[in-house]
């Protein structure tokens, strides 16, 4: 048993090492939000080109410890925290056929992704990283499938590129696609399936959707909330494909990623608790701030410790692939709800 003398003082030393860094992302992420919520700029981007801004204090100095951690736990900590929105009754409540076509459109995706990655000559970390992004919850996503995918020399790199492509994207599609539905002709519910299908993060998903009516921005919101209850078992297949196929599954310091995320058990913990109707709507609008505020906080810190060099040296193949993968879930989708129903 560690003395409790002993353990203040560790404490003491781990927030003296770390307080800094946190303290300087917390700043970094209040100040995104407040342009999000001021000039509707969207927060996950304003935080991560406001972080980027800010790399030096990532090179040297007092701030890198805590930026380190705050980039890798509070972030594991924002993604656990979504489990706390997904219920079984909300989803029985979809239908069988919305929710086939919605995983179908998620699995796909990720297929083109890897498909796609080989043609272009990029690797498989970058497709599941992509794929798996923008066929799930954009940002939220990639930077949980970054936490299991092994480590390389480029992989910050090529998460920052990914948030950065993801959360433009949607902002793009939060504009085009009712524009796109009115084209097509689809009525209030199947533009909420369209938008809650196919655009990457949830805030641009709730904006795009109650921008046309509320029952279009109620289901688009129920819509997304599918993708992103797929997020679980997609990281876990991830992981266990990884450690079973993967000939270079390890980190640059030599460690595998974990079999199965703790922050993931935690997300399936939440929901399950959840589907039980044993988390009160207090507690869980608290939990979905929360978990927001983690992610914003954390993408912060990685874009600190990112340089902007480094993203431009990510390659046009790279912009072609995700924006490929935008394509394909959105005329999958669109596929189905004009030949099938929604």
């Amino acid at each position: 048993m560690v003395p409790p003398g002993d353990f203040l003082g560790r404490i003491q030393v781990f927030l003296t090492k770390n307080s800094p860094g946190f303290a300087v992302s917390v700043v970094v992420a209040a100040a995104a939000q407040f342009l999000s919520d001021h000039y509707g700029a969207p927060a996950m981007l304003m935080a991560l080109l406001l972080g980027i801004a800010f790399h030096f204090l990532a090179e040297e100095g007092r701030c890198v410890p805590g930026i380190a951690l705050t980039s890798r736990t509070v972030l594991r900590i924002g993604v656990a925290l979504l489990g706390a929105r997904i219920s079984v009754e909300l989803l029985i409540g979809l239908g069988p056929r919305l929710i086939g076509l919605v995983v179908a459109g998620v699995i796909l995706t990720i297929l083109v992704g890897l498909i796609g990655a080989k043609l272009l000559g990029r690797g498989w970390r970058f497709a599941l990283l992509t794929g798996g992004s923008v066929a799930i919850c954009g940002a939220s996503a990639a930077m949980a499938i970054a936490a299991v995918l092994p480590k390389n020399e480029h992989s910050e790199r090529n998460l920052i590129f990914t948030v950065l492509s993801v959360t433009l994207l949607s902002t793009l599609a939060m504009v085009a696609y009712p524009i796109i539905s009115a084209a097509f002709g689809l009525d209030n519910r199947a533009t909420g399936v369209f938008i809650g299908g196919t655009i990457h993060d949830v805030a641009q998903v709730v904006g795009a959707g109650f921008s046309v009516s509320n029952e279009t921005g109620e289901t688009a919101t129920l819509v997304k909330l599918i993708r992103v209850t797929m997020l679980a078992p997609v990281v876990l297949i991830f992981s266990l494909v990884i450690r079973t196929y993967a000939e270079n599954d390890e980190d640059i310091d030599g460690k595998r990623p974990p079999l199965m995320p703790f922050f993931i058990l935690m997300f399936l913990l939440l929901a399950a608790i959840n589907s039980f109707g044993l988390i009160p709507s207090f507690v869980q609008a608290f939990l979905s701030d929360l978990s927001k505020w983690a992610l914003l906080v954390s993408i912060a810190a990685v874009g600190m410790k990112t340089s902007l060099k480094g993203i431009v040296g990510v390659g046009g193949q790279a912009i072609i692939l995700i924006v490929v993968e935008t394509i394909f879930i959105a005329g999958f989708i669109l596929y189905g709800i004009t030949h099938f129903g929604s």
